[in-house]
């Protein structure tokens, strides 16, 4: 794995499997996203996905290094955005075929539950790494915003598509076609945020929720994402059909006979597809 990418351990408690926090590691650069961050975020959704012990995934940014004496000390950043950098002479054809094989796609396709922990800035592309995880839990001093608009550009990572599912059309085109932030009480009123906690209890908070999830029948999780996925690509009518069919398919595992019969005896239950 790349040292841009951390990935830190996490026990789960009261049963097995592991926590993947996943630290993208450009601090002096605000956790920017560049190819070097891209792949190793790509090679760390083949090994969550692949790997049994992984139940869920937690995306963050690494926080700012101490500044160096008569520097002022840069912001925190879950990821400040793309590498501007990177775009410098490059045409359709080459960005399309970059884009094409991206890691905000290997994150939203993922069968396990994803969770970004963001604090501070969330901008552009670091945005769109947010809105392809499942859930987003954000500190106090979480800024998000697409200010592609103001580089002759419009979000190229899905992001003119699970903005507008998260936040409607109207709030969608406001932040794209201004280039405005959103700061994080916003963010939470309009459904980016799942959660708003303060910065020091941000680790705390997502922890706990991804223990909370980490303890379900993964088996039983993996068919409810699939599952709440299909309201996206279809309408009403068929999404209720996917929906039944994927909840009659439940009552064959294992994991619905040990669910119910905890419930019924009083007793937790333990899981056969952890």
């Amino acid at each position: 794995m790349s040292d841009v990418i951390k990935i830190e351990k996490v026990p789960v408690e009261n049963g097995d499997g592991i926590i993947a926090l996943v630290s993208i590691n450009r601090p002096n650069k605000l956790n920017a996203l560049n190819h070097e961050v891209s792949e190793g975020l790509k090679e760390m959704c083949i090994w969550a996905e692949a790997d049994d012990e992984v139940r869920v995934v937690i995306i963050t940014g690494s926080p700012p290094e101490d500044a160096l004496e008569g520097k002022r000390a840069k912001p925190h950043a879950f990821a400040a955005g793309a590498d501007i950098s990177e775009f410098v002479g490059k045409g359709s054809d080459e960005i399309l075929e970059l884009f094409a094989d991206n890691a905000i796609e290997a994150i939203w396709n993922l069968s396990k539950p994803t969770i970004a922990m963001i604090d501070g800035f969330a901008l552009g592309g670091g945005c769109e790494v947010a809105c392809s995880c499942d859930l987003r839990i954000a500190s106090t001093r979480a800024i998000f915003g697409t200010p592609e608009i103001k580089l002759g550009l419009i979000p190229g990572y899905g992001g003119t598509q699970r903005l507008v599912h998260l936040v409607g059309y109207g709030k969608a085109m406001e932040m794209m076609m201004t280039g405005n932030n959103v700061d994080a009480e916003e963010a939470h009123r309009l459904g980016i945020a799942n959660q708003l906690v303060p910065s020091e209890e941000l680790l705390e908070q997502t922890m706990k929720i991804a223990q909370t999830i980490a303890g379900k029948s993964m088996h039983t999780l993996r068919v409810a994402k699939e599952t709440i996925r299909a309201a996206l690509d279809n309408g009403l009518t068929d999404g209720v059909k996917i929906e039944a069919v994927a909840f009659a398919n439940l009552f064959d595992s294992e994991d619905k006979e040990i669910g119910v019969k905890a419930f019924l005896a009083k007793e937790n239950p333990v899981w056969k597809h952890r």
